[in-house]
């Protein structure tokens, strides 16, 4: 008859220790697999933003002097 082998069970403490350890080499792992941009094309895409960011803010001014003349307009009615 075949003998049924019995698991050793390991403490929790070393269990958690080897999950933090396979954790970091898995992030590790995947920082390596990341490709960043080049310094030109970051400098592009931050310029674009700041500039879409810049439109906003005068969309934005423009709406509340237009809601806030309209709306003493109405005051005054």
């Amino acid at each position: 008859m075949a003998e049924k082998k019995e698991k050793v069970k390991k403490p929790k403490k070393e269990r958690k220790k080897g999950r933090i350890k396979q954790f970091f080499k898995e992030v590790i792992g995947e920082l390596k697999k990341l490709s960043w941009p080049s310094r030109k094309d970051l400098v592009s895409y931050t310029l674009a933003v700041i500039g879409f960011i810049a439109l906003m803010a005068v969309v934005i001014y423009v709406l509340d002097l237009a809601f806030s003349e309209g709306l003493t307009l109405l005051a005054r009615l």
